[in-house]
């Protein structure tokens, strides 16, 4: 078995693990950094501040800051130029990208500053671990949120059909990891991962951010052992999505979803608490602008008695259940989680 270079990219950090067979987890190497959203959305910043207008190029990649600087540069006067690849970073409908004063075009108009467009950098990364005589990886494994090409339609109705088709194919935790055979095609920003980093790799795994946390609150003893002798409601609160799964042995029964800077601690805990007895209604989470709540009728089968809280904004959740602690690090949860989806397919 190779390393896995494992970086689980969110829209605040990248959170990154180089697993080594055979050597402690707690040993491997670990690394948090600034997400390339915020690394995109500080070199706009800076490009704004310096009055120059700029040619987005690259890849599809992850919004958030890096959509709110381009925001910020077009409301502060100046030009702003895009593939058509790098602008369904913005919209999936590029029609709305254009109306918002984003010009397409093929190439870098004389006079502007280029900006690249990139969910992940290996040759950052390389170079920085070759500093510390560490090699990069062969295998990857990369987590990120993606909502599914819907250019038409609203992403979160489109992203919580994604959920619901997992559920009915069967909810396996081994579905939640996708190679290149595997991967849905309406996962755009997946594939842009993918293609981003084609050439340096020869295998490629990704996973969802939220999924990918949940499997590795499962690397925590206690978390396991409770999913296995009954059932668990696993919940992952991050910085931009709170998601929940009811798992029992090695099946997801429900999930639910919506935007963490729409929950209070007391909204959170009445969701979740309905959803945990089968009651919260999918209706209801979406009109309140989340992605929705899905259950399948044989979980009334489990109890799901046992909660655990993971994510960056856990503290929401802080009086629900245990704070799932995976190899003593939360940070590297999705990261853990990713190493544990790519050996639950290699080491069958």
């Amino acid at each position: 078995m190779n390393s896995i270079l494992a970086v689980d990219i969110g829209s605040g950090t990248q959170d990154i693990l180089v697993y080594q067979p055979g050597r402690e987890m707690e040993n491997n190497v670990k690394l948090i950094l600034p997400s390339q959203t915020q690394i995109v959305a500080r070199q706009i910043e800076r490009l704004t501040g310096e009055g120059k207008d700029i040619f987005i190029n690259g890849y599809l990649m992850g919004g958030g800051s890096s959509s709110g600087a381009v925001k910020g540069h077009l409301q502060a006067g100046y030009r702003v130029y895009a593939t058509r690849e790098a602008a369904l970073t913005i919209k999936d409908n590029l029609e709305e990208v254009t109306a918002r004063g984003i010009e397409i075009v093929d190439s870098a108009p004389a006079g502007c500053e280029p900006v690249e467009f990139k969910d992940i950098d290996i040759p950052a990364l390389k170079e920085a671990l070759s500093l510390f005589e560490v090699d990069l990886p062969k295998i990857f494994a990369f987590a990120v949120q993606d909502h599914g090409f819907s250019p038409d339609r609203s992403n979160r109705a489109f992203r919580f059909e994604h959920w619901q088709r997992f559920l009915d194919q069967g909810g396996s935790l081994s579905g939640l990891t996708y190679n290149q055979h595997s991967l849905p095609e309406y996962f755009t920003r997946m594939k842009a991962v993918q293609e981003c980093c084609r050439e340096s790799a020869e295998e490629i795994w990704l996973m969802d951010t939220g999924a990918a946390a949940i499997l590795g609150s499962l690397e925590d003893p206690r978390v396991r052992e409770a999913t296995e002798d009954g059932g668990s409601m696993l919940i992952n609160v991050g910085n931009q999505h709170t998601i929940a799964f009811l798992v029992a042995g090695d099946k997801v029964y429900g999930v639910f979803e919506h935007h963490t800077g729409l929950l209070s601690e007391q909204k959170l805990a009445d969701y979740l608490e309905r959803f945990q007895q089968f009651s919260l209604d999918n209706e209801e989470i979406f009109e309140d602008h989340g992605h929705g709540c899905a259950i399948l009728p044989e979980a009334e089968k489990y109890k799901f008695d046992f909660i655990s809280v993971t994510g960056p904004q856990r503290k929401l959740a802080a009086n629900m259940g245990y704070m799932a602690v995976p190899h003593g690090d939360m940070m590297i949860s999705g990261a853990a989680g990713l190493v544990r989806g790519v050996l639950s397919h290699k080491l069958k």
